[in-house]
Formats: structure tokens, sequence, C-alpha cells
């Protein structure tokens, strides 16, 4: 099994606490409703959200993905930090055993937020991975998300 590990860093002009809360905390439901071209539903299996919990992700019709399940394996309200694993489903393409995000929000200087990812791919055996579609398929999928995040939060301000 090879590890290949991916970092990223995204800056919003929304403050970390605010886009941690709707990124994360109330992600499963503002996320299909943000963007229901990408994502149908998201809903819990097993747990509420807190660490150990299972979360079946449906993507939209016309998605390259029919699901994937997420493992919350770590979550920390208090320092922005939330870290979950794909477990099963489409996005592994039968080479990976599972994909590993780790997310921390962090204040920017100029009062938004800096949102800084870390993404492990454990591979199957020996399968050797191409890092330059891992790169453009991770920041494609994660700029769009957090951008159409941080433009609804922008268009409607007292929502969090």
């Amino acid at each position: 099994m090879g590890v290949y590990t991916y970092e990223s860093e995204i800056v919003s002009e929304i403050p970390a606490a605010k886009m941690f809360k709707a990124c994360v905390v109330d992600g499963d439901t503002l996320i299909p409703k943000i963007v229901p071209q990408a994502f149908k539903s998201v809903e819990y299996i097993q747990g509420n959200g807190e660490p150990g919990s299972i979360r079946k992700v449906t993507f939209a019709q016309g998605s390259q993905f029919k699901y994937m399940k997420q493992k919350v394996e770590a979550l920390d309200k208090e320092n922005f930090e939330y870290i979950y694993s794909v477990i099963e489903g489409d996005p592994l393409m039968n080479k990976l055993e599972k994909i590993t995000y780790e997310i921390k929000l962090e204040a920017s200087p100029t009062g938004g937020s800096i949102c800084k990812t870390t993404s492990k791919y454990y591979t199957i055996g020996d399968i050797e991975l191409q890092e330059e579609a891992i790169k453009e398929g991770k920041e494609k999928a994660s700029g769009i998300l957090f951008k159409a995040i941080e433009a609804y939060l922008l268009a409607n301000p007292n929502a969090y």
C-alpha cells in the first residue's frame, strides 16, 4: 500500500468560524442546497456527525460518481479542525483503500479565513497514482465547493 499526500490552501473573505459552521457543522444540509447540480443528498447512516459517524453522500444525476461513504475521524469545533475519510464508493475508483482529508480553517490577516487541507490517498497494493491528476481533481472539486459556500455566505450575510 502506498500513501500519496497532497496539500492545498484556499483563501476566503469569510471569517473562519462562519466558514467552518457552513462547510462542516451545517454542510450536510447546506451543500446539497447550494450545489444541487453536484450533490443530491447527504445522510448519516450511523451516528450524528461526531467522530465515528458514517454518512452517505449521493451525487447528482449526471455526475461521474454515484455515491460515497465517509467516516468522521475527528471534529474540533473550537479549533476549526475536521478530519474525515472516504471509505467506500465511486471516488475510490477500485484503486484506493481510502482517502483521508484533514481540514483546518485559520483566520487570515484580512479578517477572512484560510482553509488548509491535507489529502492522503491510500492505494490498494502496488497501484501507482498520477499525482497531477489527483492535484487537478482535488483543486477543482474543493475550489468549486468552497467558492460556492463563500458566494452563498456573501449573498446571505445573516445566514450564520
